[in-house]
């Protein structure tokens, strides 16, 4: 005679504010490489021109890292590993570049 073994095996925990904050943090050092390179600035881009490009492409790419998220999250489910995270790096860069556009837009992206 044999017994079943009922135990069910739960799914990974997928971590998602790691990925949020390693996103935000890669695009803050991104953008950190053009606005403190910057030797000339115009006077009509006034005082604290910095601020917004600061601000906008860390949260593109926090969004960034919040779609590896969810994407490593359905790998865990059973999509195919290779294809999402293909799809993660993708999405990631063009919502980093489209944050530098957003951020640099009336400054230094003229």
């Amino acid at each position: 005679m044999t017994t079943q073994n009922n135990v069910t095996q739960p799914n990974p925990q997928v971590s998602f504010i790691k990925p949020v904050l390693i996103g935000a943090a890669i695009a803050f050092l991104v953008i950190s490489f053009f606005v403190f390179g910057v030797d000339y600035t115009d006077p009509a881009w006034g005082e604290y021109w910095r601020i917004r490009p600061l601000l906008i492409t860390p949260l593109a790419g926090a969004i960034g890292g919040a779609f590896y998220a969810f994407m490593a999250y359905q790998s865990a489910r059973g999509f195919n590993k290779a294809l999402t995270i293909l799809l993660s790096i993708v999405v990631y860069l063009i919502g980093v570049w489209m944050g530098v556009v957003v951020g640099l837009d009336g400054t230094m992206w003229d």
